[in-house]
């Protein structure tokens, strides 16, 4: 891809995919870290990480370069037993004393926020190709998508395998 982009536009991009790699690496050994020390990070700690840690950082640093030309731009409990970090859900009861409950309902306030907030910026004068905002609206929207009933692996859901099927073997229905 770096040869590509260097070839047709002209811009050395690995330093930026570099350090998306990199923090992508660096955020995986926080929450190896705290994992292996029994630390329970607070919410804004998880938080924090998690941005990057979800990999979302090093997709988007990939799309941006595919799709636009930046010269011209401006320049839950079964994952704890496996062996995971505390998420979201787990670092807020953690921090405040909440209930499950409780905990799932901040974090789904949260994502209503942090959707308005993606709207609002797809609508505004923004210095990103429509294109590039889209792939990062879609991809907020497929980690929603797949993660609403858990992650699939380490909890094995129907839900979340009827989807994955869905998406990937069953045809569209045209008509």
């Amino acid at each position: 891809m770096a040869y590509d982009v260097l070839k047709e536009k002209g811009l050395i991009i690995i330093p930026y995919l570099r350090k998306a790699w990199a923090d992508l690496c660096k955020a995986y050994l926080q929450e190896a870290k705290w994992y292996f020390n029994g630390y329970k990070p607070t919410m804004e700690e998880y938080m924090n990480n998690a941005c990057i840690s979800i990999s979302t950082p090093v997709m988007l640093s990939h799309a941006f370069f595919a799709v636009t030309d930046p010269s011209r731009e401006g320049s839950r409990s079964d994952e704890l037993k496996r062996g995971d970090v505390p998420k979201s859900i787990q670092c807020y009861m953690n921090e405040t004393g909440t209930c499950e409950d409780e905990a799932c309902k901040h974090i789904r306030s949260l994502i209503r926020e942090t959707w308005k907030k993606m709207n609002k910026v797809r609508d505004a004068n923004c210095p990103f190709s429509q294109t590039f905002i889209e792939i990062a609206v879609n991809l907020a929207r497929m980690g929603q998508y797949m993660y609403q009933y858990g992650d699939g692996h380490g909890i094995q859901n129907r839900e979340t395998k009827e989807r994955i099927l869905a998406l990937l073997f069953e045809p569209i229905p045209l008509a």
